[in-house]
């Protein structure tokens, strides 16, 4: 008589890995529409090409380990690993920067640690942190949004531009850059809302005149609330389905929440207020799809009350004093390294064992 020992994520329903990860997917969708919106045929373009890496980079890591590729394939994992690492990064981002990504989430940070179940950091984020060091000006090259800056460009040349970084008509990345906010900022377009209060602040402007700039509507940064909105709905649909849990979401919101009063209370004119850190940059993607990741988060629930609630804090310290504008790659590694202690002191004590001794 034998037994199946399956790896994480472990689910008490009758659902398979795959059948989990294209829930998760499935929910992402209205996030991603948002993002097409304001953002345009980039993010479409983005998600194919990272994709499809992930699925030959899965494959042949598979094939080295002498596995079923089309049984390995079949979980889905790789292309939710793909999807959060395309939606994190600038739309006309030139293609070699998610293939690169996405090799190392895939490869590196998957299966050199033992493929799914076995990973200690999140392979999207890890990822993430990689192209940002390595490529911080494609990074943060964003444009505004399409409904702030009436610049569109279509799907063809948005493909152009990722695969050659020119138009049809010749015009370079930094040339669409500039006809797109030539009319609406003196500098640069910033990465994100979070990214320009920052540069802001540290040019010598207050808090109250850098919200006042077109970038931001009345309630956070345009565009950005509604994306995050989007998120949100879609992380309410995983937690209707019993996908993921309360805790994770609950506590890294709660933990934002909290430490984004305490610094607007104590510093007005300097630190953002509750929607800005809320609303303006990847947080509800981050409480909903990133932080909760069965393998690399805490496991029992108190465990996960800590470790998000550590994730939380983390965001609002590096956003507010770091030298990155949104913080949730580094939050979550940094929480990821903290999970096994995490789990030490957090796990339920085992039936018949007195005092809690292990």
């Amino acid at each position: 008589m034998s037994f199946f020992i399956a790896s994480s994520p472990h689910n008490h329903q009758k659902r398979t890995t795959s059948r989990l990860m294209q829930l998760v997917l499935l929910a992402m969708v209205p996030g991603v529409l948002a993002q097409f919106y304001f953002f345009g045929w980039g993010i479409v373009w983005q998600l194919l090409i990272a994709g499809f890496t992930a699925v030959c980079a899965e494959s042949l890591c598979l094939i080295a380990r002498e596995r079923s590729p089309l049984r390995g394939l079949q979980d889905y994992s790789a292309l939710v690993t793909a999807a959060l690492l395309a939606v994190s990064i600038p739309p006309l981002a030139p293609w070699w920067v998610i293939v690169i990504g996405t090799i190392f989430a895939i490869v590196v940070v998957k299966h050199l640690f033992g493929g799914i179940g076995h990973n200690i950091f999140n392979p999207a984020m890890a990822a993430y942190v990689l192209l940002l060091i390595s490529f911080p000006v494609q990074m943060t090259s964003w444009l505004p949004p399409v409904t702030l800056s009436g610049e569109s460009i279509g799907w063809w040349d948005s493909l152009r531009l990722i695969l050659v970084q020119y138009t049809s008509a010749g015009y370079s990345v930094d040339q669409v850059r500039a006809v797109a906010t030539g009319q609406l900022f003196d500098a640069v377009v910033m990465a994100t809302p979070l990214d320009q209060i920052k540069t802001d602040l540290a040019q010598g402007l207050t808090l109250s005149e850098s919200l006042s700039k077109p970038i931001f509507g009345a309630f956070a940064g345009h565009g950005w609330l509604w994306v995050n909105v989007a998120y949100l709905f879609g992380g309410l649909m995983l937690l209707q389905q019993r996908i993921i849990q309360w805790h994770i979401p609950a506590a890294l919101l709660g933990a934002l929440a909290v430490a984004a009063i305490i610094g607007s209370l104590a510093a007005p004119d300097a630190l953002p207020g509750l929607n800005i850190h809320l609303f303006s940059g990847g947080t509800m993607l981050a409480a909903f799809f990133i932080a909760t990741d069965p393998v690399s988060a805490a496991t029992s629930n108190r465990g996960k009350l800590i470790y998000a609630a550590l994730v939380g804090v983390l965001i609002y310290v590096i956003r507010s004093f770091g030298g990155y504008p949104d913080a949730i790659a580094f939050a979550v590694l940094l929480a990821n390294l903290c999970v096994p202690v995490i789990d030490q002191y957090t796990r339920p004590t085992a039936y018949g064992q007195a005092g809690g001794q292990r």
